[in-house]
């Protein structure tokens, strides 16, 4: 069964993370995703060790998955006309390019948008296409600095510390990406107009300030390292056990927090789980941190597993990849190479009662569809060769 989004067509001007691991969502739900790439400047991705047995990178064969490459030299004239043709008969543009090179290569949103006026075009970006930084290179940790994120994330004794997900590229500029183009598809639906969206990533991420913001803004209420209920500022945190391992204790709420108390043998300690007192909540998090020393990883894992009481081991990857959740959810799939292998990815954590996610194949070689691609636009053979001998294409 086709995916909710089939019959979208989409154009995939993007490289590295953001951009790609949009174009993978809709791909998932059925949109058609055609990667332009380019000859000359081969994605990063392309080259993330380990390699699949078909050639290319894991991560490329995740992130690209389901979608074809066409690749063109866009400062070629011919280049930039192909583009132009194939335009016509897509909805979607989603570019990742610093504001001005898509205007520069001829195929920015006014160039596009005079060949299709329908025509949805999303630029994810850094910073966005205007502001004093719009010209700025930067990556996921910089527009968490910028955004404050990072200004309350890591120890008072050691500073702030880096996250180890892209917060930014795929919750702010992918998601937010995402979201955009599908509400800009209800908005073309009822009225036929296409429409230019603009995603900085910076601006995606300064939006996730969710719970601290409103008090903040306020006046008075400023986040800072530990000091908020959720960052290490209260027993909502990490504990390491006789062997080294860590359990998360998350039980905000009264009743989980005394289940806990009464696991680690120390029930006197749930009524301090109110009193947010710096000095208070140093003092609960030392007794607690002694409770849980005292036995080992397997032996937390046995009480913990039987109290619903908001206490779940801290797990490594691998360990998550094989836990029962995951495993029950189907969180782990197989997608098909087309040399014939296949590869484990992660599967979309969407789940739908009709239209489930489709997974076509792996990312595929740079240019793999080019002259399907040509030849479905109405290219001959002899226009697509000659194009090829002048290296508009490869």
């Amino acid at each position: 069964m086709p995916g909710p989004l089939a019959g979208l067509k989409v154009l995939d001007f993007s490289t590295l993370l953001p951009g790609p691991f949009a174009t993978m969502m809709l791909a998932d739900l059925g949109a058609e995703v055609l990667r332009v790439e380019s000859p000359s400047r081969p994605d990063m991705v392309r080259l993330m060790p380990p390699l699949a047995s078909d050639g290319n990178s894991a991560a490329h064969g995740y992130l690209n998955r389901s979608k074809r490459s066409i690749a063109i030299d866009l400062k070629s004239p011919d280049g930039v006309e192909i583009v132009k043709r194939l335009v016509k008969d897509y909805d979607i543009v989603v570019e990742q390019f610093r504001p001005g090179v898509m205007d520069r290569l001829g195929v920015g949103y006014e160039a596009l948008k005079a060949v299709n006026p329908g025509l949805i075009y999303c630029s994810i970006t850094g910073y966005g296409q205007d502001g004093p930084y719009k010209d700025r290179a930067g990556h996921d940790m910089n527009y968490l600095a910028i955004a404050g994120v990072l200004g309350y994330n890591g120890r008072r004794e050691t500073g702030p510390a880096p996250i180890s997900v892209q917060v930014a590229d795929v919750a702010g500029g992918s998601c937010h990406g995402v979201i955009g183009i599908l509400a800009a598809v209800i908005h073309r639906s009822a009225s036929g107009e296409g429409q230019h969206i603009d995603i900085s990533m910076t601006d995606a991420a300064f939006s996730l300030h969710a719970l601290t913001a409103p008090g903040a803004l306020m006046g008075g209420d400023q986040p800072d390292l530990e000091t908020t209920q959720l960052n290490g500022g209260s027993f909502y945190d990490c504990y390491r056990t006789a062997d080294g391992r860590h359990f998360s204790v998350g039980g905000l709420e009264p009743q989980f927090f005394m289940q806990f108390c009464a696991a680690i043998g120390r029930p006197e300690l749930a009524p301090q789980g109110l009193d947010m007192r710096p000095e208070s909540v140093a003092v609960l998090k030392q007794a607690i941190q002694a409770e849980m020393a005292k036995k080992t990883y397997a032996e937390w894992s046995a009480i913990f597993a039987a109290l619903d009481s908001c206490t779940e081991p801290v797990l490594s990857f691998a360990e998550a990849v094989e836990h029962p959740h995951v495993q029950a959810r189907e969180l782990v799939i197989e997608v098909e190479q087309l040399d014939g292998g296949r590869q484990r990815q992660l599967a979309s954590p969407i789940k739908f009662s009709k239209t489930p996610p489709v997974y076509r194949h792996s990312g595929v070689s740079l240019g793999q569809h080019t002259r399907d691609v040509l030849r479905e636009a109405g290219y001959s053979d002899d226009e697509i060769s000659a194009r090829r001998s002048a290296n508009v294409i490869f």
